[in-house]
């Protein structure tokens, strides 16, 4: 911790409070930037599309202000609880309905405006549907008391709801085209694996109620879903693991007597080298020992008809170099995408690293033995 942490002068007070004022935002890449701004201008364009031969007669049938914050959240935050669709579209949808009631309950804009903004924020709260920009729904009904009169809870329907669920639909679509999710995923949906078990990497033995209950007790319950907190407290458990590995590299923990087939090795050839050695995978080499990809059991099982290594085998997988640091192997054998990852020097595989490779070094660390020779 610096010096200046503990500065109790006026000028490191000012300082530290001068710090508070500044970005509290991790970076975030400029390419996540651009995606999010154009998914923004998709959304709002097909809204304004749909909007717009009827936008002059009246005002339910027109874009307003608030979609632009909407679009924001769903575009640039999609993991955001406050970005989910139950929090956009009741969210700004209950607060049309309930500043509308206030507008016509109380004539005089003075008192309709906080009032209309802070009702909406109660009722989105009790529903769990907070959405920042339903607090500009109420306050765009607040201060056009003459035509919302006119309109009535219509305008709750169109364009209030209408066209928060145009962002709503644009964005599961951008957003997965852009290689994002919306909306997120829930603790309760099924494993890659299609069974009630969580992936490997997500079970921090703790339930979902404690998760929530992290969350209240920290009031970060707006600005993480549970998922996003499991993520996050697994991928510290991963790090820290990590540690564990400190000065090790690949090529410390590799396995290096390969064996390995050629690109024309037969089926049966594949199945009978696997059923000899135990192996759960065989990197398939060329004659010139250039690595071309790695055969799996699970693809003897999953593709009946391939009959060559060539055909079996899965091209685009992860690999390392020998100097790589071992902690760097954790996130790839975690996961559960891969058993193994070769280890290569140019195009020529110099070892293979798997999973009983990384367990054994941790094994070893944690009982204070010397690392693999």
């Amino acid at each position: 911790m610096s010096s200046s942490t503990h500065d109790r002068s006026p000028a490191g007070r000012l300082r530290r409070a001068l710090h508070t004022l500044g970005p509290a935002m991790a970076r975030v890449a400029a390419r996540e930037g651009v995606r999010a701004g154009l998914g923004a201008m998709v959304g709002l364009a097909i809204a304004s599309l749909l909007f717009a031969p009827r936008a002059d007669l009246h005002l339910a049938l027109a874009m307003i202000p608030p979609f632009g914050a909407s679009a924001v959240l769903v575009f640039a935050v999609p993991n955001s609880p406050l970005a989910q669709p139950w929090s956009a579209l009741v969210g700004n949808t209950l607060s049309a309905i309930v500043s509308i009631a206030v507008v016509k309950l109380v004539p005089a804009m003075v008192i309709a405006v906080p009032l209309a903004t802070g009702c909406s924020i109660l009722a989105m709260v009790l529903t769990r549907s907070l959405h920042p920009p339903g607090g500009a729904v109420a306050l765009t009904v607040a201060l056009n008391p003459a035509e919302i009169t006119e309109v009535g809870f219509r305008f709750a329907l169109a364009p209030v709801a209408l066209g928060t669920l145009i962002l709503v639909l644009v964005s599961v679509l951008y957003t997965r085209a852009t290689g994002r999710k919306y909306p997120f995923r829930q603790p309760d949906e099924p494993s890659p694996q299609g069974t009630a078990d969580k992936p490997a990497m997500e079970r921090l033995g703790l339930s979902e109620a404690e998760l929530r209950e992290l969350l209240t007790e920290f009031r970060q319950s707006t600005n993480l879903g549970v998922e996003d907190l499991a993520r996050l407290l697994a991928g510290a458990e991963l790090r820290l693991a990590g540690h564990h590995l400190e000065g090790l590299t690949c090529a410390d923990i590799m396995s290096r007597d390969l064996v390995t087939v050629a690109p024309e090795a037969t089926r049966a050839e594949v199945s009978a080298i696997f059923a000899a050695h135990g192996f759960t995978s065989l990197p398939v080499v060329t004659p010139t020992g250039s690595y071309v990809g790695t055969i799996f059991q699970i693809h003897l099982i999953r593709d009946p008809d391939a009959e060559t290594a060539t055909a079996l085998m899965a091209r685009d997988l992860p690999t390392v170099t020998p100097d790589l640091p071992a902690a760097a192997l954790l996130p790839l054998l975690a996961e559960g995408k891969v058993d193994a990852v070769p280890v290569l020097e140019g195009e020529t595989i110099v070892g293979i690293t798997t999973r009983t490779d990384l367990v054994a070094a941790m094994a070893r660390r944690l009982a204070g033995m010397p690392g693999p020779v």
